[in-house]
């Protein structure tokens, strides 16, 4: 399976319900290293798994929808524990959406995969990972 991966990163505030997150349930900020490879087993036309170009570019575009915001207020997320491991899922599908509009070029539609991960810090992350 050949990959290539794009980095970029968000700034956000969320709180939690639930004892399990402790003084996590008061808002906070997170800053999270955003990680989205992307997977074929074959490579394309020109030898590329993506145009790494519109793959940053739309890896930004997704993380700009949650950058700087409180996703307490946002009414997308009402009710929903934001953890990482739920925002890895949610940049992913917006990411497989755009790979589907042809965003990220036609040679992105033999794509087979996504995996995200968020890098919360240097000691702790989350995945994940979806076909496509």
């Amino acid at each position: 399976m050949f990959t290539v991966t794009v980095r970029d990163h968000m700034m956000i505030a969320h709180s939690f319900r639930g004892e399990v997150f402790g003084p996590a349930q008061r808002l906070h900020g997170a800053t999270f290293v955003v990680d989205a490879t992307f997977k074929r087993a074959e490579l394309d036309a020109d030898n590329i798994v993506v145009d790494i170009g519109l793959a940053t570019e739309e890896l930004r575009g997704v993380l700009g929808e949650l950058n700087y915001r409180n996703l307490d207020d946002e009414p997308a997320f009402a009710g929903v524990n934001t953890s990482t491991e739920f925002l890895a899922r949610f940049v992913a599908d917006r990411l497989a959406d755009r790979v589907h509009s042809g965003a990220l070029g036609e040679g992105a539609h033999g794509l087979d995969g996504i995996s995200v991960t968020l890098h919360e810090s240097h000691v702790a992350w989350a995945s994940y990972e979806r076909p496509l």
